[in-house]
């Protein structure tokens, strides 16, 4: 792990906060993973960080149905006093974990493979280390704490939370994102698009079906699908800019039961991902004009279902460069490195439709040790990466405080 610098005060003061509550942010930690929570079902999640919240003498406001609003510094100490935001996501995966920890998943079929509790307990320890700041006068901007419910599923409960008002009075907006790739001590950050839109594709072919003995008296669904499923990736890949970073991948095929039965229907759903928002914006309609056309010899009725899931997620510049710079700050000069763009999605990409923002990826894997990847049952988080993440946060509210930064892409 990098060094904790020593040369800025307001670093040091962060990094003394916090390492302060580091054991009970550990404790808080292991209880939120043990009871785990799938989107739109964080109850008991929700709860239990009020409670905290509230006994630290803030004012968390509920959203609906789940998750929690918590604004730190008081706008009337500074007529136009600037508000930043700082977002966790509370929601677990349906994976059932095997980790073997001892504070492992108490609810079957349930566990946090993704990191969210690393996140959600990041934000609190920074929104706690805020509040003593702001009890000391010592808060030079207003930050607002969101902490989202229903991330893993589309389109997100990012989109709840802006419908709440959770954005109002906000200027910019950062997140952390837990990367079991990268040491612990370290940060993975990127100028523009670091993550993927995420939309669902599919597709259902209709005959009458018949005898595989005359496949010419009918339909032939199966062979429809058969060159759907590899004819509309290859169209795409001549249809949209390759920059893009257009992926097309089918994850379900279905159509008939008995080998001499031509089906009558048939089904092919996958997921479509784009890394630029407006080659995102075109997809839909090439999408349906290159299905009908593919299916057209065939004989066979096609009915394109296409559902925009998430928009990429593109960092702003300034943004990122605010970012980073509170990482050297509290972490060390060398722990920023550049990630490498992902296709998954993350619905922290609403946001960024509205204001300018970054998301950056925390180390989470301990040095020497196994690397594992995200949505895995047996994955394990270095739990460093609490204090560091909610040091990260904080210092990079200050110092957003100080940076002006652009508009929405």
């Amino acid at each position: 792990m990098p060094a904790v610098p020593v040369d800025s005060p307001t670093a040091q003061r962060v990094t003394a906060l916090v390492a302060a509550l580091e054991p009970r942010l550990i404790e808080t930690r292991r209880h939120i993973h043990a009871h785990p929570e799938v989107a739109w079902r964080e109850h008991e999640t929700t709860t239990y960080l009020r409670r905290i919240l509230t006994e630290a003498g803030l004012e968390p406001r509920p959203l609906d149905p789940t998750g929690l609003v918590v604004d730190i510094g008081a706008d009337r100490r500074a007529p136009g006093l600037r508000r930043v935001a700082l977002r966790a996501d509370l929601d677990a995966l349906p994976v059932p974990e095997t980790s073997g920890l001892a504070f492992a998943s108490e609810r079957e079929g349930c566990a946090h493979a993704c990191g969210h509790d690393i996140h959600t307990t990041a934000l609190l320890g920074a929104a706690l280390a805020l509040k003593q700041l702001d009890d000391a006068g010592e808060l030079p901007v207003g930050v607002r704490c969101l902490f989202q419910p229903a991330e893993e599923i589309q389109p997100g409960g990012a989109q709840a939370v802006i419908d709440q008002g959770g954005l109002d009075g906000v200027h910019q907006i950062f997140a952390l994102h837990c990367d079991p790739k990268v040491e612990v001590g370290r940060v993975g950050s990127r100028i523009g698009p670091i993550t993927a839109a995420s939309d669902t594709v599919t597709l259902m072919v209709t005959s009458e079906g018949g005898h595989t003995s005359r496949p010419h008296l009918t339909g032939d669904v199966v062979y429809a699908l058969s060159q759907l499923a590899t004819g509309l990736p290859a169209v795409l890949g001549r249809r949209t800019d390759p920059r893009s970073g257009v992926n097309l991948t089918w994850g379900a095929v279905h159509a008939g039961k008995a080998p001499n039965a031509i089906p009558a229907s048939g089904t092919l759903t996958g997921t479509i991902r784009c890394l630029d928002s407006r080659e995102w914006e075109r997809l839909g309609r090439i999408v349906e004009q290159a299905a009908q056309q593919i299916a057209a010899p065939y004989a066979v009725e096609t009915e394109v279902s296409y559902v925009r899931g998430i928009p990429p997620v593109v960092n702003d510049e300034r943004a990122v460069r605010v970012a980073d710079a509170a990482v050297k700050d509290v972490l060390g000069a060398d722990a920023v490195e550049l990630t490498e763009q992902s296709l998954g999605g993350e619905d922290f990409a609403w946001y960024l439709t509205h204001l300018p923002g970054a998301l950056v990826r925390l180390g989470t894997r301990t040095p020497g040790g196994p690397a594992y990847d995200l949505h895995r049952g047996d994955i394990v988080f270095d739990e460093r990466a609490i204090g560091l993440g909610a040091r990260v946060l904080a210092r990079t509210a200050l110092l957003a405080a100080d940076h002006e930064v652009a508009g929405p892409a």
